[in-house]
């Protein structure tokens, strides 16, 4: 009777293991997988809450991470910090933002515009630098004019997650003017050590000339003139973003990933970009 009263619980003889030894099997699957867990009996959702399973969803190197946080980060326990994380944080004096991908755990980052190389960007006739509310960092690079069009940065691979597919992204809007950024398009590129893709991509669609582009709906890629055309995408966070290109870190010993969106044969005045940052994210 009372072994059929504790299966009816959800416990079984699994139920009666020290919550170290659930903790140690639960650290093998995922933290989505980890809080589905906590549904299944008293023990689970004991061990699915402990700082020994949330430990090992976090980054080996996590305490090093909040030393560089621009803020102190206050949490009462490690998943509760690492709920935190998903939320992204500002670190290196506010021009990077560390985050963690929710259902996998794994690094996210973006750099800043200031810490960028973006040709012209400190000539006040072509780039200003403005802040926005709605931006994660201080400030934003806005393009005012130019022809030639070139944003680049680069992150230390050894900031990221090992043996992870990365994607690369750069975040921008449009300002209520822009124009320029449309067909022919863009070009992006994504190089790490040996490894180098190029792709197609476009800001701005025809039809967003002399408009504010905020309000466009996610656009499907496409492929023009026989080659895959990446398009933007509206974010959750009402910014857009589009995709550079993709790169495998290995085990970060590779040195720096370098990420480039560009218009440099096409010389007709462009306008309008608003420039937040390059984000890379692991694959999903």
């Amino acid at each position: 009777m009372a072994r059929r009263q504790e299966e009816s619980e959800g416990g079984g003889y699994i139920g009666r293991l020290p919550e170290e030894c659930i903790s140690h099997v639960l650290s093998f699957t995922t933290p989505r997988d980890a809080c589905r867990s906590a549904l299944v009996s008293a023990a689970f959702h004991s061990a699915a809450s402990s700082d020994a399973l949330w430990q090992r969803f976090l980054p080996s190197d996590y305490e090093s991470i909040l030393s560089r946080a621009v803020d102190p980060v206050e949490y009462s326990s490690k998943r509760e910090l690492y709920l935190r994380l998903c939320d992204s944080i500002l670190v290196d004096g506010g021009q990077m933002s560390f985050g963690l991908e929710k259902s996998t755990g794994r690094k996210c980052y973006m750099i800043s515009p200031r810490i960028m190389n973006i040709v012209w960007s400190y000539e006040p006739q072509y780039w200003r630098w403005l802040s926005l509310a709605e931006s994660r960092f201080a400030e934003v690079a806005e393009l005012l004019t130019v022809c030639w069009l070139e944003v680049n940065g680069n992150i230390d691979t050894r900031l990221l997650s090992p043996r992870t597919t990365y994607v690369a992204y750069l975040v921008f809007k449009l300002a209520s003017e822009s124009y320029g950024l449309g067909p022919p398009p863009q070009l992006a590129s994504v190089r790490l050590g040996a490894y180098a893709s190029e792709i197609d991509v476009c800001l701005q669609d025809d039809d967003d000339d002399d408009g504010d582009g905020d309000d466009s709906d996610d656009d499907d890629d496409q492929e023009e003139g026989g080659r895959w055309q990446q398009r933007r995408h509206l974010r959750d966070d009402g910014w857009m973003e589009i995709e550079l290109g993709e790169f495998y870190n290995d085990v970060g010993d590779d040195g720096d990933v370098e990420m480039s969106c560009s218009s440099v044969k096409a010389l007709h005045w462009k306008s309008g970009l608003i420039v937040q940052g390059l984000e890379v994210r692991p694959k999903i």
